[in-house]
């Protein structure tokens, strides 16, 4: 994936898109899938999510959608199936309306799978394992009552990197989780992840993670699919997803393995975004979570920087699934 990642800005055509950006499936056991209509949040809606999203077919409404929000796209669908308690199935099926059974190698995986509640907690990066009849399968990370979206994130073999979205409702009493606000730093398993740089809309900007442990910076990290870290963005309201890797690679004689982990992004309008860092230290993968305004004249912590909070979001590290604003500190599949 590029790490100059770009959306761009579109206004019509929106509502018609709605009906097909949602997915619909169905899945046995405690998870359900159903149709769900969400506001955006009074938020600009993107383009491309990223430059190797470009090249939808010409008069496609897919062209002019960030990643994550269709289903179906250039052929290729994502179908939830039937899975038993605790389990979590679904296929790709192409153009020709079969399960798609060859996937190109990206970032290590042939399938990147993300999941995410709607108020933007419980966040996971997961990889699937896939049958002989193209079903991936993984145990679920559904871990809570709620609905989520989940991203499927792929190149197919001959293909063009893509990424389809569905949502997926677990039943059960639901709590709406309060977003945190913007802080510059997350605390997880005592690890303080510090956020700097300031993404402006349209621009592509910097962001800068820094990786401290007990007070000391972590010139350790160890890669993980390829990397020193891996950022996902979304938006809230409709979850446009953005997925960069950073500058550099592990053993390229010029990438330091940490403290500072760079990236170069660009946020595809004004509003409010979820940032997710996977890192690996000492054989963990952990995950720091952000909130940052991108663009937003009326709030007075700026973009997330020197202008942020001080403070540091809920100790995520050390509050159950329920309790907190995600499930950082989890280990990865």
């Amino acid at each position: 994936m590029n790490t100059a990642t770009k959306l761009s800005g579109f206004a019509l055509g929106l509502a018609a898109v709605f009906g097909a950006a949602y997915g619909v499936g169905q899945l046995t056991g405690p998870v359900t899938v159903v149709a769900t209509e969400h506001d955006s949040d009074g938020v600009g809606h993107g383009g491309d999510v990223r430059d190797e999203d470009a090249g939808h077919g010409e008069g496609t409404a897919a062209g002019h959608l960030p990643g994550g929000l269709l289903v179906s796209d250039r052929g290729y669908t994502l179908v939830t199936v039937g899975a038993p308690a605790g389990e979590f199935a679904f296929r790709i099926t192409g153009p020709d309306g079969r399960p798609v059974t060859g996937y190109d190698v990206t970032h290590d995986e042939r399938m990147h799978l993300i999941v995410a509640r709607r108020d933007l907690s419980g966040f996971r990066h997961v990889h699937p394992e896939l049958a002989s009849d193209g079903t991936w399968r993984i145990a679920s990370p559904l871990d809570s009552p709620g609905v989520w979206r989940a991203f499927a994130d792929f190149t197919p073999t001959g293909g063009d990197p893509l990424t389809l979205g569905v949502d997926v409702t677990v039943p059960g009493a639901l709590t709406e989780r309060q977003l945190p606000a913007p802080a510059s730093s997350a605390t997880v398993d005592g690890y303080t992840v510090t956020l700097s740089g300031a993404p402006q809309p349209g621009r592509t900007t910097t962001l800068t993670l820094t990786v401290d442990r007990d007070g000391a910076p972590v010139t350790d990290l160890e890669p993980y699919l390829g990397a020193y870290g891996h950022l996902v963005a979304l938006r809230r309201g409709d979850l446009a997803y953005l997925h960069v890797h950073p500058e550099g690679i592990p053993g390229d004689g010029r990438t330091a393995p940490g403290p500072q982990v760079s990236f170069a992004t660009e946020f595809p309008s004004a509003g409010t975004y979820r940032l997710y860092l996977d890192f690996r230290h000492r054989g963990v993968v952990r995950t720091a979570e952000f909130t940052v305004h991108v663009g937003d004249p009326g709030s007075t912590t700026g973009p997330a920087g020197e202008h942020a909070s001080a403070e540091p979001e809920n100790e995520q590290a050390s509050a159950e699934p329920e309790d907190g604003h995600g499930t950082p500190g989890h280990e990865h599949d």
